[in-house]
């Protein structure tokens, strides 16, 4: 009851609480990792007040756990050594849009829901990953990097300058919104490096173990006039990765995915079971979409040249590769997909990923494009050892920088009854594929240990600072990254 009041001081006794159904539900999250009950759950409107709470837990020596949305899907939130759970939630406003250094800046509580919304009444949109829940942060989602469906290499670091505290409590801002008077000063807060040391660095992968990052400046782009969505029946995965080789360098197309059958249907189906097994049963065994658009200036000559490279490369080229407007038996897939390339999932609903069995477990990680198809035929080698037919598992690459790499996701769909078997297959593939040179850049949970130990020399760093910037380990303790 002494910590409670001593909270309620510092955020107001309506904005803590240690109830139990409160507690309960700070505890877990839909991932595998085990369960960490808080002692308390406290939520902070700005910055000062993180500040304070911070530098209560140091006095005490009691673990801080930021989370800064109502969803989580990796159990990075979890509070594994219980503690005080901050929950950012109600730092939730969209503090500034700016349409002509096409820039945004939120707090940590913005959700995609939220975020979107703002930025269509200004005909504004933000680069997102696939599909996000709606309520999920916008702000950890960048943090925990998160890849973007557009491929174009100006997008893949959509963060700018943000303000972090410190576990220490100390409040820090980075670069160009360091100067003074910002955000009213001529700075516009656009480049997150400070003068000779990149502090971004430090806190990105990491919110909640390096710092808790108050608010960021994101990029944004402006709506688009005209889009045209291609798609591409892929039986043969190596020849799509080589077209995507040729095609992506030549900044061609905005969106680019390339799904399997199973994750196409579970995003597409609009009924549960019996659009998604049809879908499942008859989508060919990948597709590849390509969004073309026509931004702001010219849009029909932008469009018609993309196009234009597009056909003649497939003609000159690729023939064997089908591109079209239209996938062959599915009419009206292009209106339904850019909708869905372009918002977050609706938060009224399960999310796409467990709308079939109930739950379900992502592995993903990065990978050269060539190599795609080795690590498919792993998993696939793999899931039927624990009983887990090769038809469930849904597979994704996202291209990165005109396909100078890609993130292989593969997601197991679930019912919580088996989620024993499901963990053990998870760990057994992720061995798999670490073994055979894949790089997990987003090691949860149980994939940490395995990742880190080999990269003794990188850990042994990242402790070192943590060290110096959370000297009594009060920030989300046995998490060093992810």
């Amino acid at each position: 009851m002494k910590h409670k009041d001593e909270l309620a001081k510092i955020v107001g006794r309506e904005n803590v609480s240690d109830a139990e159904d409160v507690v309960l539900r700070y505890s877990r999250d839909l991932s595998l990792v085990p369960p960490g009950r808080p002692e308390l759950v406290v939520w902070p409107t700005n910055a000062e007040q993180v500040s304070d709470i911070l530098k209560w837990s140091n006095k005490h020596n009691i673990p801080a756990v930021p989370v800064s949305s109502g969803i989580h899907f990796n159990g990075g939130a979890v509070p594994r050594q219980g503690g005080v759970v901050l929950d950012l939630s109600k730092m939730n406003r969209v503090l500034e849009i700016d349409q002509d250094i096409k820039q945004v800046r939120i707090e940590a509580g913005v959700t995609w829901g939220q975020l979107t919304a703002e930025l269509a009444k200004q005909d504004m949109r933000v680069i997102m990953p696939l599909a996000p829940h709606a309520d999920r942060s916008v702000l950890s989602d960048f943090l925990d990097r998160e890849v973007p469906t557009n491929t174009v290499y100006d997008y893949g670091e959509p963060m700018q300058a943000f303000e972090v505290v410190w576990p220490t409590g100390d409040i820090f801002r980075l670069g160009s919104a360091s100067v003074n008077g910002y955000p009213d000063s001529g700075s516009h807060g656009g480049n997150p490096s400070g003068p000779g040391i990149d502090f971004y660095r430090f806190v990105q992968g990491a919110q909640g173990t390096m710092g808790v990052v108050t608010w960021t400046n994101l990029k944004i782009v402006h709506g688009t006039k005209k889009d045209k969505v291609f798609f591409a029946p892929v039986d043969d995965l190596a020849y799509a990765q080589e077209f995507l080789y040729r095609l992506l360098p030549r900044r061609v197309g905005q969106e680019v995915v390339l799904l399997n059958q199973t994750d196409l249907a579970a995003l597409v189906a609009e009924n549960f079971p019996g659009d998604f097994e049809r879908l499942r049963a008859t989508l060919p065994p990948w597709t590849l979409v390509i969004v073309i658009s026509g931004l702001a200036r010219r849009p029909e000559e932008k469009i018609a040249y993309e196009v234009k490279f597009l056909q003649e490369l497939v003609k000159n080229e690729f023939r064997g590769l089908t591109v079209d407007e239209a996938l062959p038996g599915f009419p009206g897939l292009g209106s339904r997909m850019l909708p869905l390339l372009r918002n977050p999932w609706p938060a009224d609903g399960p999310y796409w990923k467990n709308r079939w069995q109930g739950a379900s477990q992502s592995l993903f990680f990065i990978a050269r494009p060539e190599e795609t198809p080795r690590f498919v035929e792993i998993v696939e080698s793999i899931a039927p050892q624990y009983g887990y037919p090769v038809a469930d598992i849904g597979s994704y690459i996202q291209p990165i920088e005109h396909n100078r790499a890609c993130q292989v996701e593969f997601t197991f769909f679930y019912d919580r009854k088996d989620e024993a078997c499901i963990a053990a297959l998870y760990m057994d593939a992720a061995r798999a594929l670490v073994g055979e040179g894949a790089l997990f850049t987003r090691p949860y949970g149980d994939l940490a240990p395995m990742v880190y130990e080999r990269a003794a020399s990188y850990v042994s760093g990242l402790k070192r600072v943590k060290k110096i910037f959370d000297p009594n380990n009060i920030m989300n303790p046995g998490n060093l990254c992810f």
